[in-house]
């Protein structure tokens, strides 16, 4: 990835997410002419995994931010490997093989009676994975918070782009374990709102997704510092991708939940979401390569205050139903405000270089 020496164009970096495109609205077309047998349901399938991978792209801008600020310290061996077995673990991992372990668990059935219950039953199968969403949602949204978190209450962060905000994060961060006491307050709170099972569920998958942040956040500096009589190509890399494995599926259960919102078939949502994690894979690696990251100073920012608006907003769909849109455009929002402010830096940066140029004489 790294050791291209030509320059590539923005476009010819989507080259395999339009080829998928393509191949899956034509299998969702074929599937939904399977299943209805009518031009109008062909039609209805195909407009629908069209919507999905437009969701799935939406949410995951900060996404792919976040890979790519990982990836660019990773050595193009495991940059490499992350962008192959990655991607295939998003797409049949998350989307598939995960819907299908939380019916399989929370139904208390085997992978192919789930399977089956998909195909034939999937009012009952998406039933089961709505009863599934405060867990999900408290656990996703608490490994997201984390990991925002832990970006802003960083105290050698000397480049803010909110600076009243982030300035005194990064001051209070030199007390240790201050981003787990605000996300455990916040655990508390939102625990008071609701009640009896639903309180403990809540709690409980929270302190699990706290767990799961640390405990990669360990088993990865583990793994990596394992590596370091290695030699250079494999040094530095398992932790890292651990970690990323570990992101885009707490990215992922917002998606996937919210995708039965528009269809129950797990068909569907794997061929749409599938599309939309492709155009992820290629915006992360055109932000690598281009090195995107360090020319707007700002857009690593506008990604991690949208990673804490999605934590958050995951928390408060304990206790209401949010659109997905809303979650979509607000966190695109955020990132195109911080590609915004970054511009206007960098020009305010060329003008001042610029009159201060000496004036040659004549």
């Amino acid at each position: 990835m790294s050791t291209r020496t030509t320059p590539q164009s923005s476009l010819s970096y989507f080259t395999w997410a339009f080829i998928v495109t393509a191949l899956g609205l034509v299998l969702g077309a074929w599937l939904g002419w399977q299943t209805t047998g009518t031009i109008a349901g062909m039609a209805t399938v195909f407009f629908i995994c069209t919507v999905l991978a437009v969701l799935e792209i939406s949410l995951s801008f900060d996404n792919a931010i976040v890979n790519a600020n990982k990836l660019k310290d990773m050595t193009p061996v495991w940059q490499h490997r992350f962008l192959t077995w990655g991607i295939i673990i998003a797409v049949f991992g998350m989307r598939i093989v995960f819907p299908l372990l939380i019916v399989v668990i929370a139904a208390n059935i085997g992978p192919i009676e789930a399977i089956v219950l998909a195909a034939r039953q999937p009012e009952e199968y998406a039933r089961i994975m709505h009863e599934a969403h405060l867990p999900i949602a408290a656990f996703g949204g608490t490994f997201l918070m984390m990991v925002g978190l832990t970006y802003f209450f960083d105290h050698e962060k000397d480049v803010h782009w909110i600076a009243f905000i982030e300035k005194r994060m990064a001051r209070y961060a030199t007390i240790k374990g201050v981003e787990i006491a605000f996300v455990l307050i916040l655990i508390l709170v939102f625990s008071t709102f609701l009640e009896g099972a639903e309180a403990d569920a809540f709690v409980y998958s929270a302190i699990y997704g706290l767990l799961t942040f640390l405990a990669v956040e360990v088993v990865g500096g583990l793994l990596d510092a394992s590596q370091q009589t290695m030699s250079a190509a494999a040094k530095g890399g398992l932790g890292a991708f651990i970690y990323l494995e570990v992101l885009d599926a707490s990215f992922s259960f917002d998606g996937v939940i919210g995708a039965f919102a528009l269809t129950q078939n797990l068909f569907v949502i794997a061929i749409g979401l599938g599309i939309g994690a492709m155009y992820v894979r290629s915006m992360t690696i055109m932000l690598v390569d281009k090195g995107t990251l360090a020319e707007y100073r700002y857009l690593e920012h506008g990604a991690f205050y949208a990673i804490l608006i999605l934590s958050v907003i995951m928390y408060c769909q304990t206790l209401v139903h949010i659109p997905e849109v809303i979650t979509g455009l607000g966190g695109a929002g955020l990132i195109g405000i911080s590609l915004w402010s970054s511009i206007r830096y960098n020009r305010r940066e060329e003008a001042v270089a610029h009159d201060a140029r000496p004036i040659e004489s004549v």
